[in-house]
């Protein structure tokens, strides 16, 4: 089954490349490509392809063309190239889409990345994960780029494949990046085995510095040095090797600071130097300082950070230990842990680890009244401190959780990364939204309940004028919860 998919992939990705490069239909992509700064000798490097529009393709551009190469509609759908309509029969997922083959460390195509030609959404879209597919796992331009990394024995990460194309044409060949998901741990593991230091290149709005921070603990934990290299403002790769050349973008590179160093001074510009300030820094930094599983990484960071705020080693350990306190943290608990929760209320846990911004949302949704598990009421008001304080990191809640196991939990968590989705803002919005959509039933099921014991209870003291205004109440709470 696994090599079919990867038949099917192989020639979907040789259908796509010669459509992009002899159709006349295809001149609008060449003219996208060559405005892009992306040459011909890079299409054929990489293999970009191109599926048309419906009005020139249909609506089964490429599952025609192999279902004639006698490839079922199944296979085409398992891959991910096809859509199965609700009414029956199949559509193309990818339409007027510049394609990028994603390739797996064996040179086969594994998975598509498309961007969009003209204004529809998602600009960009990726292959949904299959048997052979795993976007947490696989970065583009790996392949292509792994012995270049290994010589330089450095890879940069930029944030989308334009990027990594136009660097590649002023010859930074060790570039990789992620496929639409944050930076994983195993994305970090399969870094390893080519080089010791990855640099980060990313712009410096706040979800670039959240998944800077956010990627410590796997670099902390696969013991590769991490470092960051914020671009000029209003500048993008893609933009600065255009106006200044490669050199601007080696410049920045090796002038990267280490991932712990610019969490620091991003921590200093956010809290200051204060003694309430330091207080917070010393706390956040012991969070990373756990994070690391060497014993000699974990004491040089102490003596680093303890330079730095001007404070004896001894100091930064107890202020360490003083964060991970009961008096700083809730109150440990002895009901349910987050591992005994009922599946639904361990998602709602795990969503509000990764997605703390929604967390209004859901306690608008009635989540107070529908999950009332202390130790999840626990976490509702340790986001809400860390809120209030204006520092609303999921990593932060490491500090603020009383119990080992609640501790781990968010650390596993976290260490597993991303969802795995084309646009974690995007999941994060799904997700929220169906999570709500429980919350609504829920309550109203308990709603139900609780009349179902009143009528009960009004049908044994005899009283039938009120069994028959709480069955009108039960009649307008069943219309209501079926949307009549």
């Amino acid at each position: 089954k696994r090599e079919q998919l990867y038949l099917v992939n192989k020639s979907a990705s040789e259908i796509f490349q010669k459509y992009l490069l002899t159709a006349d239909d295809a001149r609008g992509a060449r003219k996208y490509l060559a405005k892009r700064g992306v040459p011909d000798e890079l299409v054929t490097r990489y293999q970009l392809g191109y599926t048309p529009g419906p009005e020139i393709g249909g609506w089964k551009f490429i599952t025609s063309r192999l279902q004639a190469k006698k490839i079922s509609t199944i296979a085409i759908e398992q891959a991910g190239l096809a859509v199965k309509k609700e009414s029956g029969g199949y559509y193309d997922r990818f339409r007027d889409r510049v394609l990028f083959p994603i390739f797996d460390m064996s040179g086969r195509a594994v998975a598509f990345g498309g961007r969009i030609l003209g204004e529809g959404k998602p600009k960009y879209m990726n292959s949904p994960e299959s048997m052979i597919f795993d976007k947490s796992r696989l970065l583009f331009g790996l392949y292509q780029h792994r012995d270049a990394i290994r010589k330089s024995r450095r890879a940069i990460v930029v944030e989308g494949n334009f990027d990594l194309l136009l660097l590649a044409v002023h010859g930074i060949n060790n570039v990789v990046a992620p496929l639409g998901t944050a930076l994983t741990r195993s994305h970090i593991k399969s870094l390893r085995g080519y080089c010791d230091e990855v640099v980060l290149l990313f712009d410096g709005d706040s979800a670039g510095l959240k998944a800077a921070r956010r990627s410590i603990p796997f670099f902390l934990a696969e013991q590769v040095e991490g470092k960051v290299a914020l671009l000029p403002k209003g500048h993008d790769p893609d933009s600065l090797v255009r106006e200044k050349g490669a050199a601007a973008i080696l410049d920045l590179v090796e002038r990267a600071k280490p991932l712990p160093e610019f969490v620091f001074a991003a921590l200093v510009e956010e809290h200051g130097l204060t003694l309430s300030g330091k207080s917070q820094i010393i706390q956040e930094l012991s969070v990373l300082v756990q994070e690391a599983s060497d014993p000699a990484q974990k004491d040089l960071m102490v003596a680093h950070f303890s330079e730095k705020l001007g404070i004896s080693p001894a100091r930064f350990v107890t202020g360490g230990e003083r964060s991970f306190s009961p008096e700083s943290r809730v109150e440990q608990v002895t009901e349910r842990s987050f591992q005994q929760l009922p599946r639904k209320q361990r998602q709602v846990v795990d969503f509000l680890i990764l997605y703390p911004e929604f967390l209004q949302e859901l306690q608008d949704g009635g989540l107070g009244d529908v999950v009332t598990e202390p130790v999840v009421q626990e976490l509702i008001d340790s986001l809400e401190k860390l809120r209030a304080s204006g520092s609303f990191l999921p990593e932060q809640l490491l500090s603020q959780l009383s119990g080992g196991s609640e501790r781990q939990y968010v650390a596993d968590l976290l260490m597993r990364g991303s969802v795995g989705e084309d646009d974690e803002e995007t999941r994060g919005r799904e997700l929220c939204d169906e999570l709500l959509s429980w919350l609504k039933s829920a309550l109203g099921q308990r709603n139900g309940a609780n009349l179902q014991k009143r009528i009960l209870e009004a049908q044994q003291a005899g009283d039938s004028q009120r069994v028959g205004i709480l069955l009108q109440e039960k009649m307008e709470v069943i219309r209501k919860n079926r949307g009549i």
